[in-house]
């Protein structure tokens, strides 16, 4: 059986951090794409190290050479055929000191152009992938958390899986390989004493760095979650600019925003002051594996058991391994970090369908659109219930209005159906149209098959154009001023500037609240859909524009079923049904007439509005009346 919606729970991301390794083995799907390419660039990797590995060996044998000419040199044999031989030899070796070093540098590049495909391939699908996620989770989920922590932990996700491969497959791996390249050359060509240290050295410099970088990571996840914070804070305030200014709510949003800069000021100070606690020891253990490596190769010189070349290279091996080992340290924070950051993004991947279609989901298939009703019984909460046994049907093809005082739970009919939210199986009831529960087809084709104007229009931050073409995004040019036109917005779009490109701004701020909403009923026009749902259409016009709009609204809820949520009962006077809600229950229902007749609640809301409206139509007329007097 679906896990119901209504009643329970939502489910929380988990706030828990997840081991690295499930991160990683998370990622790796992403990359198995390009398999061929990988290989490749595995190849190119092990072929520049050990290029890398030449360069010292070449220029040992060239220190050895120039030795050995200096030596002829001082016995006065310099100009004998040896010595122009073995300077020629120099020669040689130096060019293919320069071909070896080149090489490193061609296979390395080589190595980037064959991976940053597969890097940025695997960001794109990952990105794309949560993407479509959050919008297939459900409203409560949204409604339960805030846009801008969440966009904050996918940008900081998508970095991050750039720099875990970047720092893998360019530090981490080839470093790995050279030091085992580095200590098989020392067992092989001098003795196990060299390898010994080195191998020590590192194995208690990795161990230091893993165990206080372990150390450090609260520290980055707190500075996460606090610059999540404040980001949501002040998108939040932005989004609500108007709303600030009219409270003067400035400086309050201000201290606020400050509060959660100086939590993350505190975590990010002692990050920092415990980094440099890891470097000083960081460097204190290479630097005395040096002294005992240095001191072994100088005794050996001395002794004669080692020529100057060899010294040469065992101090360029050193080298070699220690600068990207001692890099080593910063990559592996990276790394840590980098693998913190993806984990908040795969937990947003983790998270929950509150609202998923079942297995075996069909297209909703609408042959007269009816929609049914059937002891609907919601609730957003386990304590407070919504609805109550609600049941009506919306014959094909009429309109059903439904009206009542606030907080009757109206709106929430609307956001079923749509499958915002899911009915409990065996006690929540049901909703059908022509006979489909539509639990029981998919999301998509239940949504395709209605459209909303809803009483809180939000618009895209982009044109006019835009936000009327999202009703059918394949609609030419001349629908969607046919739209336009339907809704009575065209004149004033094309009496701006920019006519239909104007920018309506953030949530389309730009615009009037009756500009929102003509916009909003432009692009259902444009959509075209067999069912029709208007949440408090007109409730942002005046009377004028809402009796030219309501009769454009009757024009194309003609032969569709529609659904009329109305406040203000002026508009559904035309409804074939009439649906009074109080408390989550149906009350009353029938014609206008037959409910004004009943003497219930419908009537004396309707006795209450007139007199209201009567009542302003008297003070206009008075108001008049005195400026002509």
């Amino acid at each position: 059986m679906r896990r119901s919606s209504a009643p329970s729970e939502p489910s929380p991301i988990s706030t828990q951090p997840r081991n690295d390794w499930q991160t990683i083995v998370s990622l790796l799907p992403y990359l198995a794409t390009y398999k061929g390419r990988v290989a490749l660039a595995l190849t190119c990797l092990i072929g520049a190290k050990v290029a890398n590995l030449g360069v010292p060996i070449v220029m040992k044998h060239i220190v050895d050479g120039l030795a050995s000419v200096r030596h002829l040199t001082a016995l006065g044999r310099a100009d004998h055929a040896p010595g122009i031989v073995l300077l020629g030899g120099v020669g040689l070796l130096v060019v293919a000191y320069a071909v070896v070093r080149l090489s490193t540098s061609l296979f390395t590049e080589l190595r980037e152009i064959l991976f940053s495909k597969v890097t940025q391939s695997a960001v794109r699908q990952l990105a794309l992938k949560v993407f479509r996620h959050l919008h297939g989770l459900s409203l409560r989920f949204h409604l339960e958390r805030q846009t801008g922590g969440m966009s904050r932990d996918i940008e900081r996700g998508t970095r991050g899986i750039t720099q875990l491969i970047s720092y893998s497959l360019y530090s981490i791996l080839p470093t790995l390989v050279e030091v085992g390249l580095v200590l098989g050359f020392f067992v092989i060509k001098y003795e196990a004493y060299y390898a010994i240290v080195t191998f020590v050295a590192l194995a208690v410099y990795i161990i230091f760095t893993v165990k206080l970088t372990e150390w450090r990571t609260h520290f980055r996840r707190t500075m996460n979650d606090l610059d999540s914070r404040a980001n949501s804070r002040a998108i939040d305030s932005l989004l609500n600019y108007e709303t600030v200014k009219y409270f003067g709510n400035e400086e309050w949003e201000a201290q606020r925003y400050d509060e959660n800069l100086k939590r993350y000021r505190a975590a990010a100070i002692k990050s920092q002051n415990s980094l440099s606690v890891l470097n000083f020891g960081q460097q204190a253990i290479i630097g005395t594996g040096l002294v005992f490596i240095l001191w072994r190769a100088t005794q050996g010189v001395m002794a004669g058991r080692l020529t100057l070349g060899d010294l040469v290279l065992i101090n360029t091996f050193m080298l070699q391994l220690y600068i990207p080992l001692n890099f080593l340290g910063v990559v592996y924070r990276e790394l840590k970090q980098s693998l913190t950051d993806m984990d908040r993004m795969f937990s947003l991947l983790g998270a929950p369908q509150e609202v998923p279609d079942e297995p075996d989901a069909e297209d909703l298939a609408v042959r007269g659109a009816q929609v049914r009703f059937e002891h609907v019984n919601f609730s957003y909460e386990p304590a407070r219930q919504i609805l109550h046994d609600v049941s009506f049907t919306i014959p094909a093809g009429t309109t059903t209005a439904v009206v009542g005082h606030s907080g009757s739970g109206k709106s929430t009919l609307a956001r079923l159906m749509f499958r915002f939210y899911d009915l409990e199986r065996g006690t929540g009831g049901a909703i059908t149209i022509d006979g489909q529960d539509i639990r029981d087809v998919t999301q998509d084709s239940l949504r395709a098959s209605i459209g909303i104007v809803p009483q809180d229009t939000v618009l895209f931050n982009d044109s006019i154009y835009y936000n009327i073409s999202y009703g059918r995004p394949s609609a030419s040019r001349d629908e969607v001023i046919a739209a336009a036109r339907a809704a009575h917005i065209h004149d004033f779009i094309e009496g701006l500037p920019k006519g239909y490109e104007t920018p309506v701004g953030e949530r389309g701020l730009k615009l009037s609240g009756g500009e929102k909403q003509r916009v909003a009923i432009a692009r259902t026009i444009l959509k075209n859909p067999p069912i029709l749902l208007f949440d408090e259409a007109t409730s942002a016009l005046d009377s004028r524009s809402e009796r030219a709009i309501q009769h454009e609204l009757d024009q194309i809820a003609r032969e569709r079923t529609t659904l009329i949520i109305a406040h203000r009962l002026s508009t559904v006077v035309h409804a074939q049904q009439i649906i009074v809600m109080d408390k989550g229950r149906i009350v009353e229902r029938g014609t206008h007439a037959e409910l004004v007749r009943a003497g219930g609640l419908f009537s004396q809301m309707w006795a209450l509005q007139q007199q209201r409206a009567a009542q302003g139509e008297a003070a206009v007329e008075a108001v008049v009346h005195e400026d002509g007097g």
